[in-house]
């Protein structure tokens, strides 16, 4: 006789960081949480593996700042094991030996800083304290919202109440801070950076925080946001900086799975599933591939909107303008993603040296000026990848001796732009033939920068757009499941009306970057998703 099927209070679609609390969350309020993840390890995008016999790295999700501190405090991820490193440098940034060659380091305090931008401009070097100033000042504001629930259009009593506390947030803000909110939602990074300042390196390291995992342009209007966008996060309670995860970004879901299991979650690997079950009107479960279904009250689904509204729910189940609008969904990513095992440091030609250095640690962006990274976009557009491509390279093991054998290292190459669908401007190729050769020219961008830097790897492992989708489910390769422009943020996110983390369907909720507040390692999805699932299990009971 067959065992009873085993029915749960809630069933997580996808293991990735979200999912993980989300699931952590509901198992503590009392409820029976099953996860489910497709793939053999849990932590979605933010996984550390060996990609090369004796060098580990973290896969897609590289680096850490966004990661709410309560989501740390709550879920014990200290207590789990977790450490973060701050950079010792927030960016550098050398540039081209061709065009004069120098270079520019941001971080190190604010006087540090403005040291390293007066070699460029005097007259950016005063204004930076004004700049960091008004970010600081829209972004402490923005941070009120983002463990908020977005209200509802058309929501009722609970949706006026939310829209009033984010109207109470809005007023704190002086007239000119309210300008400034203005201006980084609607305008391009381009413009806004434009009006600061006059040199281009200042710009271009700026400016690349508005296009990292952005299929756009520096000059795209909305693309300002980004600027805001990275720097609500801190590591260790210093607001702004960037880390490393020690053991790569997999030691942050390997927390969170900790502390699932302490809390009772049932969290099983190698099971995709197919489809979301529907019985008279609500969500009851799931249907895995194997055939196997998991009975659950409710749903909360950790993967991107497109691949749950388009491939695990039924159309009949869907209005017609959802779908329509579910199709518009803009998820594309110009996203290439590298790791490569090095014999050496790299020595650069701007700042020679293969001993680690501050530098080292930092996070290398190679695009020297904004109209450097517009080109790479419409390179990509029209051609299929960047003849020049921007490059941002990591290497965790200078912080993190664990990641790579004695003396040798890892690091983490985020390039970009090209096309998520090659074969939409290039006919008749694909990324599975045209990934080797993009990753040469990647390779050979860093080259120029540090001579010898492609001589010393010893293997490497590339993910192009397509292979992002397939191993991760990145629809379009896209990092943040959905573009974070206007359209598409707050009540927005991802379809007016359904901004609350509740879907069409009862009992079927979203808990991923394609929620508010977007993308990036936060938490955040996942723990206002479990607050509302939370809030309507109470109602029903």
């Amino acid at each position: 006789m067959a065992a009873p099927r085993r029915s749960f209070d809630a069933v997580v679609i996808g293991g990735g960081h979200n999912g993980l609390v989300c699931a952590a969350y509901l198992a503590g309020a009392g409820l029976s949480v099953c996860v489910l993840e497709r793939r053999g390890i849990l932590g979605g995008a933010a996984v550390t593996e060996e990609f090369h016999p004796g060098f580990r790295n973290s896969t897609a999700s590289y680096t850490v700042s966004l990661l709410n501190p309560k989501v740390i405090r709550d879920l014990r991820l200290a207590g789990h094991g977790l450490a973060i490193v701050p950079r010792p440098l927030s960016n550098f940034l050398p540039l081209p030996v061709d065009e004069g060659g120098g270079y520019l380091r941001l971080g190190g305090g604010l006087e540090a800083t403005q040291a390293e931008v007066s070699r460029f401009s005097s007259r950016d070097a005063q204004r930076l304290p004004a700049y960091y100033a008004m970010l600081d000042r829209v972004a402490d504001v923005l941070r009120e919202l983002l463990l908020a629930t977005p209200p509802n259009l058309g929501g009722g009593i609970h949706a006026l109440l939310d829209a009033w506390k984010v109207a109470r947030c809005f007023r704190a803000l002086d007239l000119s801070g309210q300008r400034d909110v203005l201006d980084l939602f609607t305008k391009s990074a381009g413009d806004v950076l434009d009006g600061w300042f006059e040199s281009a390196p200042i710009k271009a390291a700026f400016g690349f925080d508005a296009v990292v995992g952005n299929y756009a342009s520096p000059y795209t209007p909305g693309s300002a946001y980004g600027l805001l966008h990275h720097v609500f996060g801190e590591v260790n309670g210093l607001r702004g900086q960037w880390g490393h995860a020690i053991g790569g970004m997999g030691a942050i879901t390997a927390a969170m799975a900790k502390e699932c299991a302490a809390r009772g979650v049932v969290l099983r690997t190698g099971a995709p599933v197919a489809r979301v079950l529907v019985e008279g009107g609500r969500v009851v479960g799931v249907e895995l591939e194997s055939g196997e279904t998991v009975a659950a009250k409710r749903v909360a689904a950790n993967v991107n909107p497109k691949l749950l509204f388009q491939q695990l729910v039924a159309p009949e189940h869907l209005d017609a303008d959802f779908s329509a609008r579910i199709a518009a969904y803009r998820c594309a990513s110009g996203t290439f993603r590298m790791n490569v095992a090095l014999s050496e440091l790299p020595d650069f030609s701007a700042l020679p040296g293969r001993a680690a250095a501050q530098h080292h640690a930092s996070g290398i962006i190679l695009a020297p000026s904004l109209a450097y990274m517009e080109r790479a976009y419409f390179d990509a557009r029209t051609a299929g990848w960047s003849r020049a491509p921007i490059v941002e390279v990591l290497i965790p093991s200078v912080v993190d001796a664990s990641l790579a054998p004695p003396g040798l290292h890892v690091a983490s190459l985020f390039c970009q732009h090209v096309h998520p669908d090659l074969a939409e401007v290039a006919p008749g190729r694909t990324w599975d033939d045209a990934r080797d050769e993009v990753a040469d020219l990647m390779l050979d961008t860093v080259n120029r920068a540090a001579p010898y830097f492609r001589a010393s790897v010893l293997g490497r492992r590339v993910l192009s757009p397509l292979d992002l989708e397939r191993e991760f489910g990145l629809t379009g390769g896209d990092i943040f499941h959905g573009a974070l422009s206007l359209d598409q943020l707050f009540s927005a996110r991802p379809i007016l009306g359904h901004g609350s983390y509740r879907a069409p369907l009862p009992g079927l909720y979203l808990c991923g970057s394609g929620t508010h507040p977007g993308g990036g390692v936060t938490g955040v999805p996942g723990h206002n998703a479990a607050r509302e699932i939370l809030k309507d299990a109470k109602r029903r009971r």
